[in-house]
């Protein structure tokens, strides 16, 4: 079962303080129009503002009525309007027709726009084109960080990977740059900041002008010593795998968000669907959250009978000790009974589906995959389950998978699955593969010759050969950093009750990319020593080492490897901080990664904090991308 963590490790900050500090200026916000209003809020919205503030809150605050945004016919009667929305040019629009319909019917009313988490120059534009920005006010709720557990915190960013990395709209990166600048505020400066990635440079660059442009003092001494910044684009493979922990196989059927899962009524003997909080409060979830999940039936049976001993306990009690039972014991048994009935009950609805033959021989193939074995017999299964029209995401899950392990695809099999796809699931998805080509989920492999064909037309038309090279295709060089990083595992005789490294998050077939290169930093105290990892990355690596406080000559960015700025013997930089580490993944992080750092830090005795901005996994990151409209 799960390890402890040492005992030597440091406590985690208290990030709950992200959560007050965002209640009181989201209260300060909507004391600006006093007096009773009707709340309307964005539909991505309401769970996080549920775990910042709840419906009595708001009705401390004068908040009437919420309604959530459907832009549609407003039916509130009040006289006052608030919108709490994302800064989304539709939805502005909506807006404005309203104020046009009050207008028009000679109706009075005052209206609030709160934007979250960024207010954009572009909407204020609209507003001003359909004539409203005279009768609306504007303000903007720094929403930045949403604790969703005692090591996760979440930005709510989900458009962010497809904003960034296919649409290249870069409007997301100040709003990063401001949730690490508050996190500096708050827990100290940063001893050092390593990073990874084109966008996560542009992230630092925004963190670092902010620091500049304004006077910040840090709380105290610092609290988290490593800062790692990672492209998700730098690791693609690890959320494409599937997912056997079990938290993120909770994730991928019932679907997790905000830390809070529904679990409809075949999961429970409820009648309705149960909406339940899963983190570190829910004792049996912690317990098997990062378990690979053939593991997890045999914990549930242990608890089961542990429980049963404990209700058993009260037979042959007198008055007096049955009184103490029911008073101080009674009710943590219940509530752990429900819990306990809760998680069986999902691990049998996850159990059907995970154990029919199709998932085991996709699993198999996904390892194969992963290893480089039999990849003929691999593109014959993925034909099969095409043509079987078995899943949209799946079929197209295994073709990126298939594209980004062999670095690319023949061309004669790209065409021939690429045709086959659209014939089973329709011509509309020639938009799709655009999306994953631009991503290079799905590339043609290209052979020796014409890669010098082409080198020598760039070296001819271009000065800077590498950038404008790595511009024509992305590959992914999965086979190469496979070997160098060693991210398949050799051994045949894998124990998954006593995991012995990051692998057993897939079964013992991967340790994910992105948290070897964190380990690999973490050992080597900079990139020293990774230099072909780093150039087979496409060298996007930097690292800065000492106060992070904006001062000239100690906040620059140096890339390359062991750059050294500043001193790390500064005092307030404890022992303790140097082992809190806070890893943020720009365009989303999966529960397996989170899982598998969770490991490495038991192991190592650190205690990590994943940021990311949004939780992700194969189904999200691919629904994201696929047209399934012409």
């Amino acid at each position: 079962m799960a390890a402890a963590f040492r005992r030597d490790a440091p406590p985690q900050p208290d990030f709950s303080l992200l959560k007050r500090l965002a209640r009181d200026q989201l209260i300060f916000l909507l004391e600006q129009l006093p007096g009773k209003k009707d709340l309307f809020i964005d539909a991505d919205l309401m769970s996080p503002l549920d775990r910042i503030a709840n419906v009595s809150t708001l009705k401390q605050h004068e908040v009437d009525k919420l309604y959530k945004v459907e832009h549609k016919a407003v039916v509130s009667s009040a006289d006052q309007l608030c919108f709490l929305i994302r800064p989304r040019i539709q939805t502005v629009k909506w807006i404005c027709d309203l104020v046009k319909s009050d207008k028009a019917v000679g109706r009075v009313r005052r209206y609030k726009i709160i934007f979250t988490p960024q207010k954009f120059f572009a909407c204020e534009a609209i507003l001003e084109e359909h004539g409203a920005f005279g009768d609306v006010s504007c303000d903007q709720w720094d929403f930045h960080l949403l604790p969703v557990d005692d090591d996760i915190i979440s930005l709510e960013l989900p458009e962010f990977f497809t904003d960034t990395f296919l649409a290249g709209d870069q409007r997301w990166v100040r709003t990063v740059g401001s949730a690490l600048h508050l996190l500096h505020s708050l827990f100290g400066p940063f001893s050092k900041v390593y990073g990874i990635g084109r966008i996560a440079k542009m992230v630092y660059e925004s963190f670092r002008i902010q620091l500049q442009t304004e006077e910040t003092r840090t709380r105290g001494d610092a609290q988290i010593g490593n800062v790692f910044i990672i492209d998700r684009d730098v690791d693609l493979v690890t959320p494409l795998c599937s997912q056997v922990v079990y938290e993120g196989l909770v994730d991928d059927i019932f679907r997790i968000k905000c830390g809070c899962v529904e679990f409809s009524p075949d999961v429970t003997s409820s009648e309705k669907s149960v909406k339940v909080m899963l983190n570190s409060q829910d004792k049996v979830f912690n317990e098997i959250r990062n378990e690979h999940f053939s593991n997890v039936f045999g914990f549930l049976s242990q608890k089961a009978r542990t429980l049963q001993t404990a209700y058993d306990r009260r037979r042959g009690m007198d008055i007096k000790q049955m009184k103490t039972f029911v008073s101080e014991e009674l009710k943590g048994l219940k509530q752990e009974h429900r819990l306990l009935s809760l998680h069986i009950g999902a691990s049998e609805a996850m159990m059907k589906r995970k154990t029919k033959q199709d998932f085991q021989e996709m699993l198999r193939t996904e390892h194969s995959l992963l290893e480089g074995f039999e990849i003929r017999e691999c593109i014959n299964f993925i034909e099969e389950h095409i043509n079987r029209q078995v899943s949209v995401l799946e079929s197209l899950r295994l073709l990126c998978l298939l594209s980004l392990t062999e670095n690319g695809l023949l061309p004669k099999d790209l065409r021939s699955l690429k045709a086959q796809y659209l014939q089973s699931y329709g011509f509309e998805h020639l938009l799709t593969f655009s999306s994953l080509r631009t991503l290079g989920l799905i590339q043609e492999q290209q052979t020796t010759e014409t890669l010098s064909a082409v080198e020598t037309r760039v070296r001819l038309t271009a000065g800077r050969l590498t950038e404008a090279f790595s511009s024509l295709a992305k590959k992914s060089n999965f086979r190469a950093l496979s070997r160098r990083l060693n991210l398949v595992p050799k051994s045949e005789d894998y124990d998954l009750r006593v995991p012995k490294d990051m692998s057993y998050v897939f079964s013992g077939a991967y340790v994910p990319l992105s948290c070897r290169l964190i380990e690999q930093v973490l050992d080597r105290e900079g990139w020293s020593g990774l230099e072909e990892v780093t150039r087979l990355l496409n060298r996007h690596e930097f690292s800065v080492t000492g106060s992070t406080s904006g001062s000239e000559g100690s906040s620059g960015l140096t890339s390359g490897a062991g750059s050294g700025l500043g001193s790390t013997s500064s005092p307030g930089f404890g022992p303790d901080s140097q082992r809190r580490v806070l890893v943020l993944f720009l365009g989303g992080c999966t529960f397996s990664e989170i899982a598998a750092l969770r490991f490495l830090a038991r192991e190592r005795g650190y205690r990590i904090t994943t940021v990311t901005t949004a939780i992700t996994n194969s189904s999200r990151l691919l629904e994201s991308l696929v047209q399934n409209k012409v």
